[in-house]
């Protein structure tokens, strides 16, 4: 999953970068404010993708005594940072220029060169958003989008994938306005395309930190997972009741289990002690991504006094 995050990422990064350029120097050269916000927007990609392999770097970095759990969370926090700076910088910077040109609009010149820069980059977009969404599909199954969204545990993918989507979007918002600008003579409508590209970046920024906020503070696993590891407990031999199946990601692949489980009281604590490890073993062949399991003995709710704690 993290090398696949890793190219979906480097193709956006790389395109991102050519595209910018270009739309700087078309802005310079013509004036145009769409073209400008264009050029923020992916400057702010090219950004956001070096935050997001900056986020996969540190969250290999094994487990100390101050993060004894690892730091599988680094990509959750700066996934959450890039949704910030698209929607501060990007969309901030996009709507400040759209209402400046709509309240001073200033005349288009060599519009030509728009046109082909805005149509180069939308073939460079084009191949990024394809790469990422060829990825993301892989990873969905058979959910929707919005459910493989929802239930995703790797942000990454689905971060790139919608900024892809949101530069698509921006550059038809940008050619359609410098072309009724061009056709109209209105000049504002270059200033309107601004605008409405710097809404685009807002709610992309809104539903990306919305759906990283929940693996942030500490998703569970998903429900399938939760059911087989409480059927693997359940048929346990000395388990006479599965209480709760605790799990929470601390990683894209880095779950942790708590199992509070009510033992047969006439099995020894050698044979409970056995049965734990094949336990163990047993859900950490069905679920790799398993990487810490704690066990807790508790009668089960409504029997007595609970045995432990």
């Amino acid at each position: 999953m993290a090398s696949g995050s890793k190219k979906v990422i480097y193709a956006a990064l790389v395109g991102n970068s050519l595209i910018s350029l270009t739309k700087f120097i078309a802005a310079a050269m013509t004036g145009s404010s769409a073209m400008m916000s264009e050029g923020i927007h992916s400057l702010v990609d090219t950004g956001n993708q070096g935050l997001l392999l900056y986020g996969l770097a540190r969250a290999k970095k094994p487990a100390d005594e101050q993060f004894p759990f690892g730091h599988g969370k680094e990509v959750y926090f700066w996934s959450f940072v890039v949704a910030i700076l698209i929607f501060a910088v990007g969309a901030g910077i996009s709507l400040y220029e759209g209402i400046h040109h709509v309240l001073h609009p200033v005349a288009v010149t060599s519009p030509g060169i728009n046109y082909a820069v805005l149509g180069l980059a939308m073939v460079f977009e084009a191949g990024a958003w394809f790469f990422a969404y060829r990825e993301f599909s892989a990873i969905k199954g058979k959910r929707s989008y919005v459910q493989a969204v929802k239930r995703a545990k790797d942000p990454t993918v689905f971060v790139v994938l919608f900024e892809d989507t949101a530069a698509m979007l921006g550059l038809v918002v940008a050619f359609l306005g410098l072309l009724l600008g061009q056709v109209t003579g209105i000049l504002w409508f270059d200033g309107l395309a601004s605008i409405v590209i710097g809404l685009i970046l807002g709610g992309t920024a809104v539903w990306l930190a919305w759906e990283t906020k929940g693996l942030l503070i500490g998703e569970s696993a998903q429900p399938e997972v939760v059911a087989e590891i409480r059927r693997i407990a359940d048929v346990t031999k000395v388990v006479d009741h599965v209480n709760e199946v605790l799990t929470l990601h601390m990683g894209p692949e880095f779950l942790l289990v708590n199992l509070s489980l009510d033992f047969h009281d006439e099995v020894s604590a050698a044979m409970i002690e056995s049965e734990i490890v094949r336990l163990n073993a047993q859900i950490r062949v069905r679920f790799p991504m398993v990487k810490r399991i704690f066990v807790e003995a508790k009668q089960q709710p409504g029997l007595g006094n609970d045995t432990g704690g």
